[in-house]
């Protein structure tokens, strides 16, 4: 067997068993839902016949139960695009603002890592800038699920806070900023062409902890491509070679989304209106003080428990964007 022959039959392989592993996910979405259904069904069964008025907080809780695991069943029913069961990759930059701002980077990456952790999903750090105090000037992490990509999308943006800075002595009220990209972790190769003229490619030191090769040698890397203003990076592999790579696929994807958001708007062009409002602009807001909210600007999904949300409740934002795009692309 020839060498291309063996890494196809590897692919197909591996693309079978996602297939299966996410038909299991969804028969075993529809058992769940169906027990759920059938415990509310009974309890409100016994709440009429017993007449027990002290039944009703139970009823209530099993019907909220069943409501809430077939909301989830029907916003999965809408990642249909072409990347969404792919692994995600998110990278993050702190605003203008210094430490405020890098301390707002580091509690958005403890709000995604503790959802992906909700999710049963992995994730490891591929790159980082530390704040010259505290938080991350940026972080750039992997985080490994079905779906992720598909989820997290929604998540594309600039993020902002607003709260008393335990940062400033006089304790003034203070506002954030940090930039979210969004990306899919594509396993093929994307048919995308690019220019080595195009390319500036740095080498640098890995920043964090690894050994004592990870530390003393240039193994991370840094492509920028030059027509776009593209950056892309990686230090979490050993060696330079394997940095390399997983940049140069990171910058193929950036490039692919850059091309569906440019014939996007062509379309959007055509119909008078942009509807989306795209990479870089302000999406969400977190507010701590005067008043505690969070609500996102394009669906108008508001939650009270600012802190719920920090600790990685951000399921309400990602099914109400969801089915806003699905209404959206229906129009």
């Amino acid at each position: 067997m020839e060498a291309s022959d063996f890494w196809e039959d590897s692919k197909k392989s591996q693309e079978i068993i996602s297939e299966l592993k996410g038909l299991k996910s969804s028969i075993e979405g529809i058992k769940k839902l169906n027990t759920l259904y059938e415990d509310a069904e009974t309890l409100l069964e016994m709440g009429y016949e017993e007449n027990d008025e002290l039944m009703i907080p139970e009823v209530k809780e099993a019907v909220d139960l069943f409501i809430s695991a077939y909301d989830e069943m029907r916003v999965s029913t809408l990642l249909s695009e072409e990347y969404d069961r792919e692994n995600a990759i998110l990278t993050l930059h702190a605003g203008a603002g210094g430490t405020e701002s890098c301390d707002w980077a580091n509690m958005l990456f403890r709000m995604y890592s503790r959802w992906a952790d909700s999710k049963g999903f992995s994730y490891e750090i591929l790159d980082f800038l530390d704040g010259e105090e505290t938080g991350y000037k940026s972080v750039t992490i992997q985080i490994n699920g079905e779906n992720a990509y598909g989820y997290l999308k929604s998540e594309r943006g600039v993020h902002r806070l607003v709260r008393i800075s335990p940062f400033n002595a006089a304790g003034k009220r203070q506002t954030s900023f940090v930039s979210c990209d969004v990306m899919p972790d594509i396993e093929e190769d994307i048919d995308i062409d690019i220019n080595e003229d195009d390319l500036k490619i740095d080498t640098y030191r890995s920043s964090g902890a690894g050994g004592q090769h990870i530390n003393k040698t240039s193994s991370a890397v840094r492509i920028t491509h030059l027509p776009t203003g593209i950056v892309v990076q990686c230090q979490n592999e050993r060696s330079q070679h394997s940095n390399k790579d997983k940049a140069m696929k990171m910058l193929k994807s950036k490039l692919y989304l850059l091309k569906q958001q440019e014939n996007a708007e062509k379309v959007s062009d055509i119909r008078g209106e942009v509807k989306d409002n795209g990479w870089g602009s302000q999406i969400r807001s977190y507010v701590m003080q005067p008043y505690t909210l969070v609500k996102d600007h394009r669906t108008n999904e508001e939650v009270g428990n600012v802190q719920s949300v920090l600790d990685g409740n951000i399921n309400p934002f990602i099914n109400a964007y969801l089915k806003w795009k699905s209404l959206n692309r229906q129009e």
